[in-house]
Parts: structure tokens; sequence; C-alpha cells
């Protein structure tokens, strides 16, 4: 047990990995190492570069090698260190022959080059210039931009996903998860914006290096081993430009990974994938380089043989192609058998049409948004809709019935309602929608349009503007988002008329699942299931969750026996559902800030409505006239402070009150004082009545 205790298990190991690496590399700046090691290392150096090469090759999107900045680090450390280590061997002991520094580093210097030290020099040079001047220098510039306009396109894409959020069709852990992704994204474009400048600086130190190796092995093989100004050139010349390769062409290797890397756009395909998809992947292009190589090719004085082999392997790669798509297209093609006639069928039942309960109609151009056969999206969205509801509301809305309809305009869509259409409007398949939420930094080309959820003004603009948008502050939702979020904001308002009966069997069934007893003691024994459905249904109309269906149910019991009105069993379900209706409204907060009515009006409203039944309407025209335009101006007081609009009332008014100005002021929710729970202080912020 002990043993096990100080053995480092696997995921420790994993953490000392780093340490002991960076540790390391500093070690071979001061330590000496034998040629061997330096073998080894150098060697290692290799396989490293290749290995972050090909990660770069096979990946789908930049964030799958998240940890690229730090390996550019790494991997500069490790390759100056690796210089230092052999600069000091090669001055030590060039003079002993061109095997002083090790296998690798005479290898290079002798079979990369010839060991001809003026050819190696040429070639160390353009291979430092290419990595300094064109890879790391291009690659550093696209880091830089792509930092620039992610950090630009932040603020639209956190709009998006909120708004994905609010129209239930992603979750929260989908978009914490997506906020991650977008921070980590800004981050790896400014790291690599960064890491691009230790490989260019690892070039420029290749360079000095190389020059201090030349002119210091001279002095060092002429002064201190009595060697001859030719004798000490070749050597010292030959192990400095071995050991530069070996530094450079790994420096060159993964400068390449950083450009493909930064330069990639995220996609599910590897680079591979896409080159031969889309650099190889149309015949007729094919056909016609091969057609224009073979034209150059009979030219007099070209070399016939390249030019004829290259343009018959297109020629033949093309064919190939063709051939494929053709035998794909036949192969799609489904023989239907000619349907047998049939028979007359009296008239029956089934000829009567079902009224669907939830609609939506769509154009034929917004199709292939509700086909699962083409993998239609919005089917998955409204999906997420129905569920974020049911988790809001507290239960499941009817499914929605989705047909097309061609006395629809093409992009149009319409939501239906018991057969009744209560909400119309467009959506363009393939385009985005940008909706201006009030402050944006520029304009864009598109067509005007309307958002159809909210009014706002919008564009709709191609994809290619979609970054664009979202930089000038725009927030940029598709074609199947649109409709989704219409659709959710249609369900939300008619929430009471989709509570239907079965539904609200089915909710008591549900309930009864863990509350057998509490379901069975209240209907169908106390009150009948209709009862139960009008107090929800009174609930969701003033816009009160029914999540809580064991307060809801017990209160119901306990005042059952009392009364069996439906508005009467309401008021006390709210006052029990108080604390829940305050935290909705107020969230947190300890002081409410609500309006009141004026005392003298307040007292007039009592005894007139009292009096006079339920719907406001025999109200003085005059007083009705004043209570209605005052409670407005209240309302958007309230709503311009960022404040909500609550009115504070007698529990004895408050259902009048709140159906009399519910279509006057649809932001007001009206409470009674009765809902207030214990804790909470009240602020009057404003008077109606009082002509202020």
């Amino acid at each position: 047990m002990a043993q096990a205790m100080l053995l480092p298990s696997g995921s420790q190991m994993q953490r000392l990995a780093a340490p002991i690496l960076v540790i390391m590399v500093l070690a071979m700046m001061v330590l000496p190492l034998p040629p061997l090691l330096l073998d080894l290392l150098f060697t290692f150096n290799i396989a490293l570069a290749m290995i972050v090469l090909l990660i770069s090759l096979y990946t789908t999107k930049p964030l799958e090698f998240s940890v690229f900045p730090t390996v550019l680090l790494l991997t500069t450390l490790l390759r100056l260190s690796l210089n230092v280590a052999s600069t000091r061997v090669v001055l030590l002991e060039g003079h002993t022959g061109t095997d002083a520094a090790g296998k690798v580093i005479e290898a290079f210097g002798h079979f990369l080059v010839g060991g001809n030290y003026a050819v190696g020099l040429v070639v160390f040079i353009i291979l430092v210039l290419i990595n300094f001047m064109v890879i790391t220098k291009g690659a550093g510039r696209i880091a830089e931009v792509s930092a620039r306009f992610t950090l630009d396109a932040m603020p639209g894409k956190q709009m998006a996903i909120d708004a994905d959020l609010n129209a239930g069709l992603i979750g929260e852990d989908d978009a914490r998860r997506r906020r991650a992704e977008i921070a980590q994204e800004a981050d790896f474009y400014g790291s690599m914006d960064g890491a691009s400048k230790f490989v260019r600086g690892d070039a420029v130190a290749g360079i000095i290096i190389m020059l201090i190796n030349v002119i210091g092995g001279l002095i060092v093989g002429m002064v201190q081993h009595d060697m001859s100004f030719a004798a000490a050139g070749s050597n010292y010349t030959l192990l400095t430009i071995g050991d530069g390769l070996v530094a450079q062409i790994p420096a060159l290797v993964i400068s390449t990974a950083a450009g493909i890397v930064v330069s990639r756009v995220s996609s599910d395909q590897d680079l591979s994938e896409q080159l031969t998809g889309q650099l190889f992947g149309r015949p007729q292009t094919l056909f016609l380089t091969a057609g224009i190589l073979a034209l150059m090719g009979i030219i007099p004085g070209m070399p016939h043989l390249s030019f004829f082999l290259i343009g018959g392997i297109l020629a033949g790669i093309g064919y190939w192609l063709l051939q494929r798509r053709q035998a794909e297209a036949v192969a799609a093609v489904v023989e239907e058998a000619p349907a047998k006639p049939e028979e007359p069928v009296d008239v029956g039942w089934h000829d009567v049409a079902v009224v669907d309960r939830l609609g939506l109609e769509v154009g034929y151009r917004l199709v292939p948004l509700v086909d699962k056969h083409q993998d239609g999206e919005l089917l998955r969205r409204i999906r997420g809709i129905r569920k974020k509801i049911a988790q809001d509301l507290g239960f499941l809305v009817p499914a929605v019935h989705i047909r097309d309809n061609l006395q629809l305009k093409p992009n149009a869509y319409r939501v239906t309602l018991k057969g009744v259409s209560v909400a119309e409007g467009e959506a363009i398949a393939g385009k985005f929608l940008a909706i201006n939420p009030g402050r944006v930094l520029g304009g864009l080309q598109g067509q005007a349009a309307t958002d159809p959820a909210y009014g706002l003004p919008a564009i709709w603009i191609e994809a290619t503007l979609r970054d664009q948008a979202q930089t000038y502050g725009y927030t940029v939702v598709d074609a199947g988002t649109v409709v989704a979020t219409h659709l959710t904001k249609v369900i939300n308002e008619h929430a009471p008329e989709l509570l239907g009966r079965e539904e609200t069997q089915q909710l008591l069934d549900h309930i009864a699942k863990q509350h057998p007893k509490l379901v069975e003691d209240l209907t169908p024994k106390q009150l009948p299931v209709a009862t139960v459905q009008k107090v929800l249904q009174n609930l969701l109309e003033e816009q009160v969750h029914i999540r809580d269906m064991r307060t809801i149910l017990e209160t119901l019991a306990e005042h059952a026996t009392r009364t069996q009105d439906a508005d009467e069993l309401t008021a006390t379900v709210r006052t029990a559902l108080g604390r829940a209706i305050i935290h909705e409204t107020f969230g947190g907060a300890q002081e409410l800030l609500v309006m009141a009515l004026e005392p003298n009006l307040e007292h007039i409203l009592t005894q007139a409505l009292a009096s006079r039944g339920d719907t406001g309407v025999g109200l003085e025209p005059g007083l009705a006239e004043r209570l209605v335009r005052e409670t407005v101006l209240a309302v958007e007081k309230q709503e311009s402070a960022g404040q909500p609009a609550v009115l504070l009332s007698p529990p004895a008014i408050r259902p009048i009150l709140a159906r009399f100005l519910r279509r006057s002021a649809p932001g007001l929710k009206v409470l009674s004082h009765a809902e207030v729970p214990d804790g909470k202080s009240i602020r009057i912020v404003t008077l109606i009545g009082s002509g202020s």
C-alpha cells in the first residue's frame, strides 16, 4: 500500500510531463551533451515536427489543436537549446573531424549538400528565407486578421446564442459550450498571432548562430589547434551547416503546420478530404486541364512525354469521376410499380377532416426545412421548442402538424391554432436574417425585411456577409431559427388555449405517478377536471407557470369544499404561488418597485367593479379612459427605467383589473397584496390617478 502511494499514477505522470520537458530543455543550454545524446535529441526534434504537421493535416477545426501556440513555443525553445548544445560541441571538438557533433549533423552536412559547404550555405540561407519571409510571415498575418475579426464578431455570436437559447433551440449546457468555444477561438488566434513571432525569431537566431559558429570555428581551429585556414573552414563550416539544416528543416515543417492550422476553414472534413473533394472533384476542370496540357505538349521543343503523361492521368481521373457520378445517379432513381386503380370507397367518418390544435403551413421553398428526408433542421428545432416550453410552463403542448400549402407565397409560412391563422411571416431558405437590435455600426447589402416575431427592422443577407453582420452588431439567424422563434412566441401567447381537457388529464396522470393520493382525493371527488383545467388556464393567461403542480393541487384540495368557482380558486392558488410569482417577476430583489392606484381611484374602482361585473365595461367612460391612459404611461415609464411593470392592487379587484388592462398594456402584471411573501419590502414608484 505504501509503495502504491509513492508511485505516481498515470494522470500524475501526465501532469509532470510538461514541467519535466521544459526543465530538460533549459538544462541542455547549460550542461554539455555527448554526441550520441545529440543524435537522439535531433531525431526526436524531427519526429516531433512530423507529428505536429500530421496533426495539423488531420484536424477539421483549428480548436481541435488548441495547444498549438504552446507547442510552437516549446519546439522553438527545444531547437534553440539544441543549437546551443551543438555549438558547444562543435567549437570544442570540431578539430577532430566532421563527426565531432554526432552522426545526424554529419549526415545533414555531407549527404544533403554533398559535402560542399558553399552549396550547403546557399541551401541553408534559402531555407531560412522561405521560413522567415514566406511561411511564417503569412501565417502570422492570417492569425492577426483572424484574431481581429473573431474579437469583433464575438458580440454578434453571443447574441445569436442567447436568441437560440431563448427560443428553446438549445439548452443551457449547449449554450455554455458554444460560449466557451467562442472565447477559446478568440484566445487561440490571439495566441497564434503572438506564437508566430517565436518562429520568426528562431529563423533570425539560426542565421546569427551560423555566423558565430563559422567565425568562432575558424578562430578556434587556427589559433588553438594550429589548423590551416582551408582545413578549419572545411571542418567547422560543414559542421555548422549540418547543425543549421538539422534545426531549420524541422522549423520549416512546424511553420508549415502553423500556416495550415490558421488558414483552415472549419469543416467536417480534414485537409486531405477537402483537397481531393474540391481540387479534383470536378470532371470538367480535369478534362479542360488535360486538353491544355496536350496542346502544350504538341509545341515543338516541349517535353512531350511529361505533358502527355500528366494530361492522360488527369483525363483518366476525370473520366472515372464522371462514370461514378452517373452510376450514383442511376442507383438513386427508385422505380415505382404502377399503382393499381383503387376501388371507390363509400363516404365514411374518415372523410371528416380533423382540425389541428397547432399547425404550421409553409410555402414550397421552405419545404426542405421541414422535410425529414432532406434532414430538415426545423423539425429538430420544433422538438426543442416543445421541450423548452414544457420546462418553462409546466405542461406538454400538442404536437405541431406541419404541411405545405401551395396557396402561400413560396417563402411564406403560417401558424394556425385550431385551424385558424394566428401568425404569418416570410423566411428565405439559404439566407440569413440580420436583425437590427437598435445599435449597429453600419449597413448591409440585402433584402429589407421585418423580424416576423418581434417586428424589428432586419435584412435578408447572403451567407458570405454573416461574419460582417455580426461584427456590425446585428443579431444573425438562419431561416429555420426565424420560423422557430416566431412559433415559440405564438405558443407562449396562446398557451391557455393549448391546454385542453386531454392535456389536463395527461398532466394529472403524470402527477399521479408521483403523488397518487393527492390526485385521487382531488379529482373527480372534489373538483371535476374541467374546473382544474379552467384554473390552470387562468394562471397561464396571466403568464404564471404551472410547474409547481403539487402546490396547485394541494391548494385546490384545501379550498374545494368552500367554493367551486374557478376564478376564486385561481385567486387562492395565486396566493399560494406568491413566492414563485414574485421571484419570476423581480428575481431575488428584496425591495419591490411597483405601481399602485391613487387611494381615491382605488376606492372608486373597488365600488364600481365589485358591483358591475368582472369585465370593467360598467365603468364610467371618462374614468375608464383615464385609467387606461395613465396606466399605459406608467408602464412605459417603468419599462424605460429597466424595471418590471407591476401594478399592486387589492385582492378583490385584482382579477377584474388584470382583464380590463390586458389589451391596453400587454406588458403589465397585476398582483395583489396577498401574493407578496413575507420578508419583501414594497416601494411605490408611481401612483396611477394622481395626475402626475
